[in-house]
């Protein structure tokens, strides 16, 4: 019954995402594919950028997240907030200013083209990894629910989700994905808050016994103030800035969309009502958290170790009924696509532009859009690598493996933006990438001896100390401008 209902819910969904490509006209240029003409309405892309940065795995992880963390995750979200205030004050004028396409050909007019490579080469290995992981717990969930029990291989569900997502991006790209997210946004939106009446309905809570079941459990603690604590107050409230100013403000992926904004002015309000929006979507996925474990204890159901698998194992146990499958699977699938699509297109935008240059007044239209339809299958390719290396390896909580993945590859890419801003100084050009490549090396050294030999382990603010190595070392290869 479940995998039936896990089937109607995929086919109705991909249905309606393809229904909806179609009336979506795009010229199908590069115009089109990297910057939607400039055109792009603010509300719309506010609206589909919290589906696009949440992804699937906030409604599996950030419930999980709860049994070891309580609701402390909010105080980074609070961060997130901070964050994005930076962005729509600070790097959006200087985006909007110099009319970029790729973001990281600020480095390129500030320091040279190595140091525009490097920003580049960074963003890719970053970008990819992460919206790889996000994509790889999605097609796990889905395997296991529907795929896996008619004996097809993981592979099969792998490259079924992966065709789709290529199959309507291929020709519209950010402009099919600033209207297609809002779509999947919605979805998401609406799914999450069955997921939360179905579940508080088992437990027979109203929105008030709702509330007070979170305030009377023990993972309903939203805030640490104690200092040694690695989920202390100050401590997550940073990290959570700073996290949002490099996956935001410093990613192509999602400064792509608010550069298809007709003006400044549009993209910083779109940017503010984004962020303000953020903090009740997370704040309903630790509403769920706490209800499912409360559910969980209820029955005696024996709880995965694995926090991402919990929601997964309840709804295709039947535990929580039948009505639950749709939604769940309409939500699930809507947030891995919006943020998957998106990080293909950014990714695409991004070697084509920065690498491959094919936006120079003298590189021939018909060879330049040749060569992004090529780079966007390779795209999708590396995809698949990278979710196939995370499934050989395994991985604990997925969101967890996100953020500490960016505190190494992010983290070149903040010390050398924050160099650049902060400072008139020239950089030695030529040694830009080996500094970025040894302070993410010595910050790997020093996670793994710090806690054996200070007894201290390393939370998110390996980003930062990643940043202030690269801005340190860039300081020693620079000279005053004249």
């Amino acid at each position: 019954m479940v995998n039936n209902l896990v089937f109607a819910a995929l086919a109705f969904y991909i249905i309606l995402l393809i229904l909806f490509t179609k009336f979506v006209k795009s010229k199908g240029d590069n115009n089109a594919f990297f910057r939607a003409g400039r055109k792009s309405p603010w509300l719309l892309v506010a609206f589909g950028m919290i589906g696009a940065s949440i992804s699937g795995v906030s409604l599996v992880s950030v419930p999980g997240w709860v049994k070891t963390s309580n609701m402390t995750y909010f105080q980074m979200c609070l961060g997130f907030l901070a964050g994005y205030v930076v962005i729509a004050f600070l790097l959006l004028p200087l985006y909007y200013r110099l009319r970029l396409t790729s973001i990281y050909s600020y480095l390129a007019q500030r320091f040279g083209r190595r140091s525009h490579l490097t920003g580049a080469c960074f963003f890719l290995l970053s970008k990819l990894t992460g919206a790889a992981a996000r994509l790889y717990l999605t097609c796990v969930v889905l395997h296991e629910m529907a795929v896996s029990p008619l004996g097809l291989p993981f592979w099969f569900t792998v490259g079924v989700v992966l065709l789709t997502i290529f199959l309507y991006t291929r020709r519209g790209g950010i402009e099919n994905i600033v209207r297609t997210d809002a779509l999947q946004t919605l979805c998401l939106l609406v799914s999450t808050f069955c997921i939360i009446w179905m579940v508080s309905a088992k437990l027979n809570l109203s929105p008030s016994g709702i509330a007070e079941t979170i305030a009377q459990s023990p993972m309903g603690q939203m805030f640490c103030w104690d200092v040694s604590n690695t989920q202390f107050f100050l401590r997550q409230f940073i990290n959570g800035m700073f996290i949002t100013i490099v996956m935001n403000g410093l990613d192509q992926d999602m400064m792509q969309k608010n550069l298809t904004c007709t003006s400044l002015r549009n993209a910083q309000k779109n940017m503010c009502l984004y962020g303000v929006c953020i903090l009740p979507v997370n704040m309903l996925f630790l509403v769920i958290g706490v209800l499912l474990y409360t559910f969980a204890m209820q029955e005696g159901i024996a709880v995965p170790d694995a926090g991402d698998r919990l929601l997964p194992m309840l709804v295709r146990s039947g535990a929580l009924g039948t009505l639950v499958v749709f939604p769940f699977t309409i939500g699930i699938t809507a947030a891995a696509l919006s943020s998957a699509d998106s990080a293909m297109t950014s990714l695409t935008t991004s070697i084509c532009v920065d690498i491959l240059r094919v936006e120079r007044e003298d590189f021939n239209p018909q060879k330049a859009l040749f060569i992004r339809h090529r780079v966007h299958a390779t795209v999708a390719l590396a995809f698949a690598l990278c979710i196939t290396v995370f499934y050989i390896s395994g991985s604990g909580t997925i969101i967890d493996t996100i953020y500490r993945l960016a505190g190494y590859t992010y983290g070149p890419l903040l010390g050398l933006f924050c160099f650049g801003l902060f400072t008139r100084r020239r950089v030695i050009d030529k040694v830009v990438p080996y500094i970025a490549i040894v302070s993410s090396i010595v910050c790997v050294l020093l996670d793994c001896l710090a806690p054996v030999l200070w007894n201290y382990h390393f939370s998110y603010e390996l980003l930062l100390l990643n940043a202030s190595l690269t801005f340190l070392a860039l300081l020693c290869f620079s000279s005053e401008t004249r």
